[in-house]
């Protein structure tokens, strides 16, 4: 198996990449007013972002306010260096819409996106799990800072057919997703 360190050099061009975006945002992790109040936005399912239930269109504003969001347990804010403004999420505040994979030496890596112009590598900082959500399993990924992203169903069934099935001891079978030397569980199911 390849090593931590030949995985980090065999995917370095794609680390830089993803380093660079998050490099990008501002410093809302060094952000902390007080709470100013509550705002009438929430972010739906879809990954919709809708403003007194109106949706708001223009993508730059969407990612403007993303780039604004902050995670508290669980609780959503948009905050600056003097405001902090509570806001509602359905199941998670970004919302992934596509994926590639690429293979190098025999070694995978999962590159995500999400609307709003997160660049992702799934790994170990980056995990996805199953979780559930109103009785329903959902794939969830953490995209950064306590921030995760809900994938959408076009990118969970691009990763199933990328997965390895194996058995679950239970009569069932679970799928497994590798990316950068770590597994993910996408699943069981019954063969």
């Amino acid at each position: 198996m390849t090593s931590k360190v030949s995985l980090e050099k065999l995917f370095a061009d794609l680390f830089e990449q993803t380093s660079q975006h998050s490099s990008q945002l501002p410093p809302v992790h060094l952000w902390h007013p007080e709470r100013t109040g509550y705002m009438d936005l929430r972010i739906d399912r879809e990954g919709r972002w809708l403003h007194q239930s109106s949706e708001i269109k223009k993508p730059a504003m969407v990612k403007l306010f993303a780039s604004l969001l902050k995670a508290e347990g669980q609780d959503y804010y948009l905050v600056s260096p003097n405001e902090k403004w509570q806001i509602d999420v359905d199941i998670a505040p970004l919302h992934i819409v596509s994926a590639e994979r690429i293979i190098r030496q025999g070694m995978q890596a999962i590159s995500l996106a999400s609307t709003t112009g997160d660049h992702i590598l799934l790994d170990r900082d980056h995990p996805l799990s199953m979780q559930a959500f109103n009785g329903t399993l959902m794939p969830i990924v953490n995209v950064r800072d306590n921030l995760n992203g809900l994938i959408c169903r076009s990118v969970y069934y691009q990763m199933v057919e990328w997965g390895i099935s194996r058995p679950a001891g239970n009569g069932q079978n679970e799928l497994f997703l590798e990316s950068l030397g770590c597994e993910f569980s996408l699943g069981q199911f019954t063969p």
